[in-house]
């Protein structure tokens, strides 16, 4: 293993924590401060979502302009067929040894690895975050997505579980109402405990948006017209389903949204349209009258068609809020700004040179 790397594992309680946007704030600080930076991410793919997952891969080294030889390949892609596989295999598997194998030639400052999803994902292959941490005689810094003060026991059982190579923590996506409370009493509990805090950041609606783009992909949506604007973002969805009348003043309370209607419903169509609206979804595979794509055209709002009841249409955009990715250059900005705001990077850097 080269003597002058560091590594650093960065992992989670839960997929879609945040781990993605904390390594690129993070890594952008030190590269700032002169560190040579190196990047992995050692166990990929999700059974349910493995294509999306394996397009993230190149994201964060092209971001950081990382050179090849700073950045390690992937070691296992997870995935059904590989379980299964597991499962009939009396050998120990050989990842942990490759992954050391890998870190033998890595050159660099600090080597950031992108863990597995949750503590215990990978365990099957003895391949969980803590084993990759002991296999690359690395630190954790894990991201905690705050949902509520009962993340304090998770954290609890994750500093019992991982011991000393327990760096400390980022929490993340903490809602304005909860600011004062985790900054005054989550934090200092915490420190007490022996868990550093390194950084607590705000939630972002800005974040949490999804382009038109993703929502077109995942809806497998036909776009009817503004191609164009596929890369309006989107912050919030609503639902057209009401009198065109309590419509609009919903319409009005909304933001960047995306609203989900009937193809009939030509009078909330227009509605939503004369509000914030980043696109127009519209259900039952219904076309649009020329009337409203021509005021979509007219204000560039993308109309898409879907071949789904409004339920389903809901759930799968529902469920992309909840996968966000940062591929979006102002998101990127964003995640930097946040991160010299918010994450303590001379502390963590301090910590990691021990």
């Amino acid at each position: 293993m080269a003597k002058s790397a560091k590594y650093l594992v960065v992992g989670s309680l839960e997929a879609y924590s945040g781990k993605s946007a904390v390594i690129l704030g993070v890594a952008h600080q030190l590269q700032a401060q002169g560190l040579d930076i190196a990047y992995g991410k050692p166990l990929s793919g999700d059974i349910g979502n493995s294509e999306d997952e394996d397009e993230d891969i190149p994201f964060i080294p092209e971001t950081l302009k990382l050179a090849d030889d700073r950045v390690q390949p992937t070691v296992l892609n997870l995935n059904a067929e590989r379980i299964a596989h597991r499962l009939g295999a009396n050998d120990r598997p050989p990842y942990l040894a490759q992954l050391q194998q890998q870190c033998v030639a890595q050159e660099g400052d600090l080597v950031i690895l992108e863990g597995p999803g949750s503590l215990d994902e990978g365990r099957l292959f003895d391949f969980s975050l803590g084993q990759m941490a002991n296999a690359v005689g690395g630190t954790i810094l894990l991201v905690a997505r705050y949902h509520s003060i009962l993340l304090l026991d998770n954290l609890l059982a994750a500093k019992q579980q991982l011991g000393d190579r327990l760096l400390g923590v980022v929490i993340n996506d903490v809602p304005s109402k909860q600011w004062t409370t985790v900054t005054q009493q989550v934090k200092p509990f915490l420190e007490a405990q022996g868990i550093a805090v390194f950084g607590i950041l705000p939630s972002s609606t800005l974040l949490r948006s999804v382009s038109v783009a993703e929502l077109v992909h995942q809806l497998k949506a036909e776009v009817l017209c503004r191609a164009d604007r596929l890369d309006l973002l989107v912050e919030s969805l609503t639902i057209g389903a009401m009198n065109v009348n309590s419509a609009l003043k919903y319409f009005r309370q909304g933001h960047n949204m995306a609203v989900v209607t009937g193809g009939d419903r030509t009078d909330l169509q227009l509605a939503a349209l004369e509000t914030s609206t980043q696109c127009l979804i519209l259900t039952g595979h219904l076309s649009p009258t020329k009337e409203i794509l021509a005021r979509a055209e007219e204000m560039e709002i993308p109309i898409l068609s879907v071949d789904l009841d409004t339920l389903t249409t809901v759930e799968i955009i529902d469920h992309a809020f909840g996968q966000v990715r940062l591929h979006e250059p102002i998101k990127v900005e964003c995640v930097y700004e946040m991160s010299a705001d918010h994450v303590d990077c001379d502390r963590l850097l301090k910590a990691l040179r021990g």
